[in-house]
Parts: structure tokens; sequence; C-alpha cells
């Protein structure tokens, strides 16, 4: 069997036409799909019975189940959500006044172990389908009844380390026929991989890209992040001038601030340093204190001394709203209760 949702549009006219079906069907069926996000061949009204059965015989539609939610006060809900093969995932929804956004997994599991992430404590398992990423949004979109304008991968995964299947995605939820969200409005987060940031730049197509930095200097960033030890920060940064080149686009600098090993005056400034002269904005993190990591958030004095010197600087820095404080706040936090819960 077929999973249909894995279909470009392109890829389904071809498929249709196999069927010996007019193209045309295609649109149709690619529209109640994506855009309706029907969950049964007999929804497509119409279509044909005759091709509506053909569809049965032959395919399937890709189909996400909600297994937890939690609510914060914020407006914010936290799904914990199983895939076909009982994998679970998370995914948050968050209000903000220029929209509601939701950040997506890419995998389930992760492999780059950056020691602040709870997402990593557990084995990676696998990526994630292209479908299974815009099937978040789908699912979500109808569970809350409100349309979703922004999307970030900044959920459970290493989205270029699924590179095939996010690019697809990103595609997916932008095409006029089906989600309809636009690539200006969709961001993706890298830990960096390096050789990928540059395959992103050639693809131009329009993401915002975010860097998770968290530290000035590569020792202290390999302490914090394994991926450093392969690429440098030079390394890094020169991938991200390629993609703002390309692209025209400004980047997006995430920075964890830990308290006592990267949160200093000395470390705001050899931040600055970095980053003159770049097309770029840092957004500052007040770090998610998690059960399995002695990290603790920054003070809030230091907090605003570092953003105070950046943008003094030149480098325009704000702080991430905390959003969620009064759930699992920490990304990977509930599916790691979910498979304590399994484990038992």
């Amino acid at each position: 069997m077929i999973n249909i949702n894995e279909f470009t549009e392109q890829e389904l006219s071809e498929y249709i036409e196999s069927l010996g079906e007019k193209k045309f069907h295609a649109k149709q069926i690619y529209k109640w799909l994506h855009r309706v996000n029907v969950e049964s061949f007999d929804e497509m009204t119409d279509i044909s019975k005759s091709l509506r059965e053909k569809l049965k015989i032959n395919c399937y539609i890709d189909k996400l189940e909600i297994i937890e939610v939690q609510k914060s006060i914020d407006g914010t809900h936290k799904f914990l959500i199983k895939l076909h093969d009982n994998n679970a995932i998370e995914t948050v929804f968050m209000k903000y006044h220029h929209g509601n956004t939701l950040c997506v997994s890419s995998q389930v599991g992760c492999k780059m172990g950056c020691s602040f992430c709870a997402s990593t404590k557990d084995r990676f398992v696998r990526s994630l389908l292209a479908s299974e990423i815009e099937g978040q949004v789908i699912i979500v979109q109808k569970y809350m009844n409100e349309k979703i304008s922004n999307i970030v991968y900044m959920g459970i995964g290493e989205p270029l380390d699924n590179y095939d299947n996010v690019v697809k995605s990103i595609k997916q939820i932008n095409n006029p026929n089906g989600l309809g969200i636009g690539a200006r409005h969709i961001s993706l987060s890298t830990s960096g991989i390096v050789p990928n940031i540059y395959k992103l730049a050639d693809e131009n197509i329009q993401a915002t890209l975010s860097i998770s930095l968290h530290a000035v200097t590569d020792e202290k960033r390999k302490e914090i992040m394994p991926i450093a030890k392969k690429y440098s920060i030079k390394e890094l940064l020169d991938s991200c001038r390629y993609y703002i080149m390309k692209t025209g686009r400004r980047i997006s600098f995430e920075y964890a601030l830990i308290n006592g090993i990267n949160d200093t005056k000395e470390d705001a400034i050899a931040l600055g340093k970095l980053l003159r002269g770049m097309i770029s904005h840092v957004n500052l993190i007040p770090v998610n204190e998690i059960k399995e990591r002695n990290y603790k958030k920054s003070l809030e004095s230091n907090i605003e001394s570092f953003m105070n010197t950046l943008n003094s600087m030149g480098v325009v820095t704000t702080v991430r709203r905390e959003l969620g404080k009064d759930i699992d706040a920490a990304c990977g936090q509930l599916r790691q209760k979910y498979l304590d819960k399994i484990d038992r």
C-alpha cells in the first residue's frame, strides 16, 4: 500500500495518470488531502467512485494520533503524537501577537547529544517522513480549530540530519493547493551540519535559518554540543554567510544562556565580534532546567546585561518569550514520560 500523503502534487499527477485517469484529478485529490485534510477517500465527493475505489485498493491516507495534550495558562498546547509504528513525537502550539506558531519535530529522538536538551536523552529511532512532519500541522490545526500561520522546525530531532524529508515537507506545507504557509513564515533550526547549510542555501526556498550556537569558542561549544567536534565555529559562520549571500535572508542565532557557563559579559562581547557585519539576529534563550542535567537558567540581571551588550555593539538581540512554563517546557520531556510509562 502506498502512503498517498507522501506524493508531491507533481508525483500525484503522474500516479493518477498511471491508474488510467486524467491528470487534473491530482489537483482535486491533493487539495482534499492537504487543505481539507480528509481522513478517507469517500470524503472526496468530487472524485468519481471508480477512482476512489482504485485509491482505496492501492493507497492509504497517513493519519497521526494525539495521545496527550498539555495545556498552559498562557495558551501554549504541547501535543504528544503517535505515529503509525507507535513511536511518539512532540509538537507545540504557541500563541503570539503575530499569529499562531507550531513547533514541529523532524525525527524520533536525536543523534546530536546537546547537553542542555532533553530530547537527546533517549536513543535516536528514525527520521520522520515528509508526510509525518506536515501531518503534525494538519492534526494540530484540526484539534485547535485555529489557523497556524508560522512553522518552526525546532522540535525533537535535527532537521538537517533529515535533509530530504524536511525540505520536501517545507515545499508541501508551502504549496498553495495545500496548507499554503509562506516560506518566509517557516523557520528551520540546526545545530550546524555545515555541508547541508550550503545545500539548503542552494535550494533558495526562502525559509529562515536559525543556528543553535550557544558558545563563542570551539572549546566551550564542544562541551555543550558534540557536533562542534566536527565543524568549527569558523566553518559554521562561513556557511551562514553563504546562506545570506544566496538567499538574502537574515539568519537567527539561538543562544541558550546557562548560568556560569556561557553568560558572562565577556561571552557577550565575543559573540558580538563574531557576528558583527552579518545580517543576523540573536535570540537569547533562558535555558530550560531539566532533571537529567544540572544546568541552571541565567540570572535575570545577566540576561539583561548580555542583551544590552550585544545591542550596543550593533547586533540586534532579543530574549525569547518563555511559553509553557507550567507544563513540560523542554523539548523531549513529555515524550520521555511516555516512554518511561511504556517501559515500566
